[in-house]
Order: structure tokens, then sequence, then C-alpha cells
């Protein structure tokens, strides 16, 4: 669906207009603030539902219009691309045979040199020498290598993937053009000399989602995924409520084990309260979350998935902030 933050029409006296149930809930759930891509987790619609009661809702004026886009005389200016994510291959990484061939060329004719002259020649150095001297190891060599003005981005994720001293990496992620790269990104969660320092700094202002990907990735090196369940904590705590409310259903809840002893706000709270479940799933992991609002818990045993499964009612009676009646009643 389009992205874009609808705003409710302060002129509009609401309860002239005609509208449905659905389209009600759809405006009882607008802040003003909040992006419409983000309404599918807090609605439990699906998008091409959405779009069409947010057009029908900005036609009869209880919406504002969305922003027209910009138009050049040549055609319609294209939205910005987010970097891929840690999971993501980038489209135009080096073909494994050209690493392999500039590699050689690294250990065979330029290894051999001593760190002083590499470095004085990795300051000029051209094609093939400048890709073969991003697998050098000495972080003298690679700054020579970025100060190199024809260094690009290709160069700067060869070094990020194979160079292994932390002050390297760190010479690297320096040049804001190469730190918001996603294949710069990729690589560099992969190399287990990732600074944790340098990851915060970089993954601070990443969307919960993102950084819950890299925790649990397995592909991540150890040291790097402890990283981001400590960033991914705190975090949590301060966060956007549509971002926390994405993060538990997006992942059916199972990340709220990695979450456990975090409270959530009221307005997060009141989310997710106002949507309904039918995920078993995800119910289970919301009703072994003991810091689930006693709201979302009372809100959870009246869904039609937890009526019609006795377990799943069990599960949420037992939990410390059930209703007294609902406790009583499995008793």
């Amino acid at each position: 669906m389009v992205d874009w933050t609808p705003k409710p029409n302060l002129a509009v006296d609401l309860k002239r207009l005609s509208l449905s149930a659905e389209e009600g809930f759809v405006l009882s759930r607008l802040d003003g603030g909040t992006a419409a891509s983000h309404l599918p987790a807090l609605t439990g619609l699906p998008p091409e539902r959405l779009q069409t009661i947010l057009q029908r809702l900005v036609e009869q004026g209880a919406l504002q219009p969305p922003p027209s886009p910009q138009r050049t005389a040549a055609a319609p200016a294209s939205p910005p691309q987010e970097p891929p994510e840690a999971g993501e291959a980038p489209e135009d990484d080096e073909p494994p045979e050209a690493q392999a061939n500039h590699r050689q060329l690294f250990e065979t004719r330029l290894h051999p040199l001593d760190d002083h002259t590499r470095q004085a020649r990795a300051h000029a150095a051209e094609e093939p020498e400048l890709s073969a001297f991003c697998f050098d190891p000495v972080p003298a060599v690679i700054k020579a290598v970025l100060e190199n003005p024809r260094v690009g981005l290709g160069h700067a994720r060869l070094i990020v993937r194979h160079h292994r001293h932390p002050a390297g990496l760190e010479a690297v992620c320096a040049k804001a053009a190469f730190a918001a790269d996603g294949g710069v990104r990729r690589w560099l969660v992969r190399n287990p000399q990732l600074p944790g320092g340098l990851f915060r700094r970089l993954w601070s202002a990443r969307r919960l989602m993102e950084l819950h990907k890299v925790m649990a990735d397995r592909d991540i090196p150890e040291g790097t995924r402890r990283t981001a369940r400590e960033l991914l904590r705190q975090r949590f705590n301060s966060g956007p409520s549509e971002e926390k409310v994405e993060l538990i259903l997006h992942t059916e809840g199972r990340c709220l084990l990695s979450l456990s002893g975090l409270p959530v706000d009221g307005k997060t709270a009141s989310l997710l309260c106002g949507r309904p479940y039918r995920s078993s799933l995800l119910i289970q992991n919301l009703a072994r979350w003991t810091a689930a609002p006693p709201a979302l818990i009372a809100h959870l045993l009246k869904q039609d998935a937890v009526r019609q499964q006795p377990q799943l009612r069990m599960l949420l009676a037992r939990h410390p902030h059930a209703p007294t009646d609902a406790r009583q009643n499995e008793r």
C-alpha cells in the first residue's frame, strides 16, 4: 500500500458523515502521526482493504488528502529506496570469481611487500590492485585505500567482508556514504571483529524489527547478536508504540522471550487491545508473557480463537494478570 501519514480532518463534523463501522474503527485508530504502513499491524486488516478504507475516508472528508507526489517534467520522482536489511543480499556485490582473483593478486604480488610500501602504494592504486588491497590485514593500508580518490562502495563492501581488524572497520564506517549502504551493513554485521560500540552507533536508530532480525540471524556472530539483543531491549523501552506492536505481531510473539521483564506503555497496550487475534501461536506467546497488561489478557479471553480452544483459555486464565472470574472458572 502507498505509505503516507493519514491525518483526521478536524474541520469536519464526523457526526454528519455516513461512516461504516469498519471505517469508524479505522478512523478511531488514527492519531495523525502513524504511517499507513503501520496500520495493518494495528488494525488486523489487510493492506489492500485498508487502502480502500483510507481512500473512502479521504473522499468523505474525514481525512486530509495525502500529499501529491512531486513530478518532474520527464517522469515521476522515484521514492527513496531503503538499504537492504541485514538478511538481504545486495544486488551488486562483486562475483566470487572476481574476489578470488583479487585475493590471489594480493597474496602473490602485494602481501610480500612491507607494510609501509603497501600503504604508500594503496594511496594511488588503480584496478585491479585497488580491489586487491581491500584484502590487506593492516588497518593503516585499509585507511590508505579509503583515502584513494578511486575508492567506491564495492571496495567498502570488500573491506568489511574480509578485513579482520576493528580499526579498519571503523575507518570504513567513518565515511557516512559507506556506513549507510545496505551492502556494507550486511557484511559488517557478519564480521566477527565488528566492535560493539560501532554496531550500537550504526543500529541505534534502526527499527525494532531490524534489530530483531540481526539478533535472530544465526549467520551473524554471537557477540553481535548479543549486542543487538541488548540494544533491542533498550530501544523497546523508549521506542515508538507502533514499532513495538509491529515487532510483537510480525514475530507472532517470539520476540517476547528476549524482552522478558520489560513492561509496555499505555499506548502500546491500547494498540494491542484494538485488534482481533486469530493466531494460536501469537496468543500462546502473549499468554506466556508475564508483563502482558491486564487489559490485553482480558481482551484475548474474548477472542473466538480462545473460546474455541480450551488450552488457550486455560493458559490465559493462569496468567498473573488474568481477571479474577477467569481464574475461578478454570478451577
